[in-house]
């Protein structure tokens, strides 16, 4: 889904990065990121590594907590869409996006306990990025047009004036917008949909005005541990290698942010100023997933990270677990309880690593 947006508006005077000084946004040469210290991905084995099969989990007993978790509604908006869009398909329960918009190929549901996890997830990054909503040095007198790549429910895009439209189409496809007609495009939470990251970023450049930002913001789908408290059995551990499994026969790259795709991407498509702080790009930036930090800001972004996880772990599986790992509902369920039981024990450290990619169309493109 994406929200085409008119006379987008800053939400702070300046947009700044969280760390260090905005660089200049003249033309130039793509930067290639440094790598960070220490990176969960590595190699793709051919093979699955020490992935434990769904019938570990499901001959468990595993006392599950039924606690609410908070969620939020997403705003009601005007769509001009046709009617074969709205006949979602329903697996175990759960509905997507029909066929005529997604191949099948995108594992996230769209019903209601789906968008209360990515409006969670929405709150988590804004105090991450201390309540901005974009980090590019965009100047608010001059954008007319800007997109919101993959929108979800929305929230990102509706602190913009009501001129905001919500159109449902396959950014894998081409785009069915004018060359050089944005002056923003905005990507954020991509993992695990996207094969062709180059195809994608093409079109973006085509689409993008000379002198335009694309910002990206993504993560990896494996968790990490510095400290030795997440053993290799624990349900933790297993979710990065349940999704490198999907991975590898999918063909998706799903650790979005050590993968360096975003950089690359960008790179062959001939966007320039692959610039920001190395704060972003080079050293990328972990992120606490439940509230065991002593940083207050740290602390909080995890507690919303745990939440939104915690709030909807069957919505990642429902989909990939029975279609590519042969997993039954039970064995779905009594995972999904084991991942749930461990953020609430907060014995294991893990933390999720966030990339932030910024790039500039050419001024003279």
């Amino acid at each position: 889904m994406s929200s085409p947006l008119k006379k987008a508006q800053s939400p702070a005077p300046e947009a700044k990065s969280p760390k260090g000084k905005e660089k200049s946004p003249t033309p130039g040469p793509a930067k290639s990121p440094t790598p960070a210290p220490t990176s969960p991905v590595g190699n793709e084995p051919s093979e699955p590594v020490d992935l434990l099969p769904g019938a570990h989990w499901g001959q468990q007993e595993v006392d599950e907590d039924n606690d609410s978790t908070p969620g939020s509604d997403a705003d009601s908006s005007t769509a001009s869409i046709a009617s074969s869009i709205l006949h979602y398909r329903n697996v175990l329960g759960r509905t997507y996006h029909s066929d005529s918009v997604t191949d099948t190929e995108y594992w996230g549901p769209n019903d209601a306990k789906a968008n209360e996890m990515l409006d969670i997830f929405h709150e988590a990054l804004v105090r991450l990025f201390d309540g901005k909503l974009y980090t590019s040095p965009l100047n608010e007198k001059e954008i007319e047009n800007a997109i919101d790549i993959g929108t979800g429910t929305g929230v990102w895009a509706i602190w913009v004036p009501p001129n905001a439209r919500f159109l449902i189409d396959d950014a894998t496809k081409e785009w069915t917008y004018e060359e050089n007609y944005f002056d923003f495009i905005h990507l954020r939470f991509m993992t695990g949909i996207i094969k062709d990251w180059d195809a994608l970023y093409k079109e973006a450049y085509r689409c993008a005005k000379p002198g335009a930002w694309i910002e990206h913001l993504d993560t990896d789908a494996s968790w990490s541990c510095f400290d030795g408290t997440m053993p290799d059995d624990s349900a933790m551990a297993q979710w990065g290698k349940i999704w490198k499994e999907v991975g590898r026969k999918t063909g998706i790259e799903n650790n979005v942010a050590s993968s360096d795709v975003m950089e690359k991407g960008m790179e062959n498509a001939g966007f320039t100023n692959i610039t920001s702080e190395d704060y972003y790009v080079r050293l990328s930036l972990f992120v606490p997933l439940s509230p065991w930090s002593d940083d207050e800001k740290m602390k909080q972004i995890g507690l919303y990270q745990s939440v939104a996880l915690t709030h909807d772990i069957e919505g990642f599986m429902v989909y990939l677990a029975p279609n590519y790992l042969g997993w039954t509902p039970k064995e779905i369920a009594n995972y999904a309880a084991a991942v749930r039981r461990e953020f609430r024990e907060r014995k294991i450290h893990s933390n999720v690593k966030w990339r932030m990619v910024r790039a500039q169309k050419p001024l003279d493109a």
